[in-house]
């Protein structure tokens, strides 16, 4: 195994922390650099052309500080940039998370569905393709407008009545969700309150799979002792210092390194 380079991994904010955490599970001797674009979140309520300039902008930066592979934490990113990125820089690993709906057609097609996500991400062309193929034809889509933007800030009352007031009516009507969204892994407990018993559905896990298996088929594996950096685009300390408390609380991984 050569031993090479950090993992880059970028979404609008620290909601990639849940796309981190399941990655560091089966790859705990990387180097990571999580970048979190606070300066423009969210990401949802943005053209195609701004999320590609921004997306573009990130790839750079992740680039330049050595990135062996990036890693696309964010379903709007992944939706509506990825295909441009992989066309402008053949040369780089991109790894993009998308909303786990065929999960659903695996493993609980005939149950009724919540798809919660941005509305970027229900509107883009690639999760329409996804929906296609996998529909059970007992789905609902709900665009969270809004929702990603209040887990950043973290207020928990303000989560709650978002929830209470979008939630409600699918209560005790769905047995699965999709969690569509890197921040919505972060309250899964508080959708849980409101809509009752459901089975969460999350990209993530299969994310760090296809992450590993792409490092291992180019020789990219690292064994190390194995750091996380973290950068913010507006330098905002308490972003740096909740990201660390997510993970460390989550137990992952006990040497990790501010």
């Amino acid at each position: 195994m050569k031993q090479c380079g950090k993992i880059g991994i970028f979404d609008s904010g620290i909601g990639g922390v849940t796309v981190l955490r399941e990655i560091i599970k089966i790859l705990p001797k990387e180097n990571y650099l999580y970048y979190s674009d606070s300066k423009n979140n969210p990401y949802g309520d943005k053209t195609d052309k701004e999320i590609k300039q921004l997306c573009d902008k990130i790839t750079q930066q992740l680039i330049e500080e050595g990135c062996k592979a990036i890693v696309i934490a964010c379903n709007t990113a992944s939706a509506k940039a990825v295909k441009y990125l992989r066309k402008k820089y053949p040369q780089v690993l991109f790894i993009a998370i998308e909303p786990a709906y065929k999960m659903v057609y695996d493993y609980a097609y005939d149950k009724p569905t919540l798809v919660m996500a941005t509305k970027a991400t229900i509107q883009s062309e690639k999760f329409k393709l996804l929906l296609k193929k996998y529909n059970n034809n007992k789905t609902f889509l709900l665009p969270c407008i809004g929702l990603a933007d209040r887990i950043e800030h973290g207020d928990k009352e303000e989560i709650k009545r978002y929830l209470e007031e979008s939630l409600g009516k699918y209560k005790d009507k769905v047995r699965n969700v999709v969690l569509g969204c890197t921040h919505y892994p972060l309250i899964q407990k508080e959708i849980e309150e409101i809509l009752g018993q459901v089975q969460f559905f999350n990209g993530a896990p299969n994310l760090a799979k296809h992450l590993k298996n792409i490092l291992q088929e180019n020789d990219l594996l690292y064994e190390g002792e194995g750091k996380i950096e973290f950068r913010d685009s507006q330098e905002l300390e308490e972003k740096k210092q909740r990201f660390f408390e997510i993970l460390k609380g989550e137990s992952i991984n006990e040497t990790i390194k501010k």
